[in-house]
């Protein structure tokens, strides 16, 4: 699928530069996921945020616990391509 990471690099803060699958890049700042709460609190730990990985069998972002964002989300809003018509956007 083309929303697969394939390589990333930690920019600082809390920035990423992505490479997807299809040859496509961007970078995304993730400092919104860290004001959302829940779950993503953890992301206030900067330190935890950089032990993100990419999950060999699905080709996404990942941190410890088992904690990631829909790649379809990630490839938007890396690259600005929108998101598929079958995703329902949170008001």
């Amino acid at each position: 699928m083309y929303y697969e990471v394939v390589e990333f690099s930690y920019l600082g803060e809390y920035k990423i530069q992505l490479k997807f699958k299809n040859g496509k890049s961007g970078r995304i700042d993730f400092i919104e996921y860290h004001r959302k709460g829940g779950i993503f609190s953890k992301f206030s730990d900067i330190n935890f945020f950089k032990q993100v990985y990419i999950n060999p069998e699905f080709g996404v972002l990942t941190w410890p616990g088992g904690i990631d964002i829909a790649p379809e989300t990630i490839y938007s809003k890396a690259t600005g391509e929108p998101l598929p018509d079958w995703i329902e956007i949170e008001e």
